[in-house]
């Protein structure tokens, strides 16, 4: 007496649904790797742009600029906005390479300026070298 009798061949689906957990967890492997990658670009532009407003504040925009250079995400910007007595830094990029489309990180920085330095151009600057 056979109390489950066999409907049919079902070799391979054991792999098929391994192949696409692996998949599927390789997947999520790269997002939350990318997401990792966002959040350190995140705190590497915070950083590039402290450091360039309080550059810039003491009346050298060359050393923020080449600052941010060193300091952000490769292809990063910086803008610098005058607010009221002080200076505002904006370094913006986007995160891993391009990695998480639609997702742009920013990062700002405040800074009163120096008494004697000239205003600092509030035109932004292209990607960094």
């Amino acid at each position: 007496m056979v109390l489950f009798p066999r409907r049919g061949d079902d070799t391979g689906t054991v792999t098929v649904e391994a192949a696409i957990s692996l998949a599927s967890l390789v997947g999520l492997l790269v997002l939350v790797l990318a997401g990792i990658g966002a959040v350190t670009d995140q705190l590497r532009c915070t950083d590039a742009a402290r450091e360039a407003v309080r550059l810039a504040a003491r009346g050298d925009p060359d050393a923020a600029r080449r600052a941010v250079a060193a300091i952000a995400p490769n292809g990063a910007s910086l803008e610098f906005v005058p607010d009221a007595d002080g200076l505002v830094a904006v370094v913006r990029s986007v995160p891993v390479g391009g990695l998480l489309p639609g997702v742009r990180i920013e990062g700002a920085a405040f800074a009163i300026i120096e008494p004697g330095v000239v205003s600092v151009e509030s035109s932004p600057e292209g990607p960094s070298p």
